[in-house]
């Protein structure tokens, strides 16, 4: 016995009612993925003994076209009506560094009227970390530079409940200030912009949030080792913990934290001016050796 077919209001099939819809009927948004791409290198140290600090920092685009002509903002794109958002993100972070798998996660959609002068664009945000030592920097279609710049976020001044912080980014000569305002408590998605400080779009929203959501899950997950090599001491573990969370931690409660995500290897650091450490690689990489090996 066939299936008695459903109809609307209007007395319309569901093939009836999709022949005669019209998407035109209601504005649409252009929907685009924004990059916060976070990566750690060590500084330049004149000194060889001595062991090499070490830097977050972010990538940045420099616009080659409006709007924002000249300044800089996060690597990203529109979707292409075959994409879905994630897909839309690996592609960008693809283009723009070479790393096809590395960490990548959704961080927020922002939606703020108003946010690109163009048009209506929701932006898709994602968060994404790499090991340097694996990128090849490469500028899109509409940049005419790509950079790693330093990236510091603190709170500049506090009045009542209104905090006002200072997004700090730098590169060479280059030096970005972006002032952001948001109640005490709030998240960084709901902040205002008082000045952009040559970033374009709201971008010192995005990476704000960025850097606030790498924070508040670095401690009590393993997000840090996507910025390791294949093979690392644990004093250089140590110092990506410190320099993200900006603030020195006791040695003792670094080892407890490690020692479930990391295993000590049979190799020793050289030729690096002071006495030979011992080299630690991740255990996810030792439970897949098991799992091939079965």
């Amino acid at each position: 016995m066939m299936e008695k077919l459903k109809r609307d209001k209007d007395g319309l099939t569901e093939e009836e009612f999709l022949k005669s819809y019209s998407p035109g009927d209601y504005p649409r948004p252009s929907v685009a993925v924004d990059m916060v791409i976070f990566t750690v290198m060590d500084q330049e140290e004149a000194n060889y003994r001595k062991l090499p600090a070490k830097e977050l920092k972010v990538l940045l685009i420099r616009r080659g076209g409006h709007p924002y002509l000249g300044c800089w903002a996060l690597p990203g794109g529109f979707v292409r009506p075959t994409e879905t958002t994630k897909q839309a993100a690996q592609r960008e972070l693809r283009e723009e560094t070479g790393v096809k798998q590395e960490y990548l996660e959704q961080l927020y959609t922002f939606s703020e009227p108003g946010r690109d002068p163009r048009t209506w664009v929701m932006s898709c945000s994602h968060l994404a970390l790499i090991d340097s030592s694996q990128v090849k920097l490469q500028a899109g279609d509409d940049a005419d530079q790509a950079a790693w710049f330093h990236v510091v976020c603190r709170l500049a001044d506090k009045k009542g409940e209104t905090e006002q912080w200072e997004l700090i980014l730098s590169h060479e000569e280059i030096l970005l200030r972006c002032v952001l305002e948001k109640r005490e408590g709030d998240s960084f998605t709901d902040c205002r912009i008082p000045d952009q400080g040559g970033l374009a779009f709201d971008h010192g929203r995005i990476l704000a949030y960025g850097l606030e959501r790498l924070k508040g899950k670095l401690w009590y997950t393993d997000l840090a080792l996507h910025f390791m090599p294949e093979s690392f001491t644990l004093t250089q573990l140590k110092q990506v913990y410190e320099v993200v969370l900006d603030k020195e931690l006791p040695a003792a409660a670094f080892r407890r934290k490690a020692a479930p995500m990391v295993r000590a290897t049979e190799q020793y650091t050289e030729k690096e001016g002071h006495r030979p450490s011992r080299l630690y690689e991740r255990k996810e990489k030792e439970q897949k050796e098991e799992m091939r090996q079965k």
